[in-house]
């Protein structure tokens, strides 16, 4: 698959995980978990330290939560990728996306993604996925120049 039919099918799946969205109101993984749930997703926030976000029951590890999610947004740092990643293939999930803005390193993990790519798990290194909803507002004006100079994206 190329990285946009890997995107449009993660965006596909309804059941998605969140792991690493804060507990601070005003931090940027908060504004993608409201937003998915907005999108209709059936948002599931992964955080030890909460009991709740947004008022969802919160979860301290994908193995908590049953029944399992169609996919996993990872928005943590890279050091903690490759232990999510390994949590994902004990639960069977086939599709990971791995968070990263622009001029950061976000959840990216180089031995996860080799991991996923020799295991079959459907992964996305990087991106933001605001900038692949429809109708993306602000978020897609960078999508739509991200997408005319990245050579994985104009395929």
């Amino acid at each position: 698959m190329t990285l946009r039919e890997e995107i449009a099918d993660f965006l596909g799946r309804k059941r998605i995980a969140v792991v690493g969205v804060s507990t601070e109101t005003n931090h940027f993984s908060r504004s993608m978990f409201r937003e998915l749930i907005k999108r209709g997703y059936d948002a599931i926030p992964v955080n030890p330290k909460a009991e709740a976000i947004e008022g969802r029951r919160c979860f301290a590890s994908l193995q908590a939560i049953d029944p399992r999610p169609d996919a996993v947004l990872i928005m943590t740092p890279a050091s903690q990728t490759d232990t999510v990643v390994g949590d994902c293939a004990e639960r069977g999930i086939e599709a990971i996306w791995m968070y990263r803005a622009p001029g950061a390193p976000g959840a990216v993990s180089k031995t996860a993604v080799e991991f996923c790519r020799e295991n079959g798990i459907h992964v996305i290194p990087g991106e933001c996925p605001f900038m692949f909803f429809p109708r993306p507002g602000f978020h897609g004006i960078h999508g739509f120049f991200h997408k005319l100079v990245s050579p994985a994206l104009r395929q």
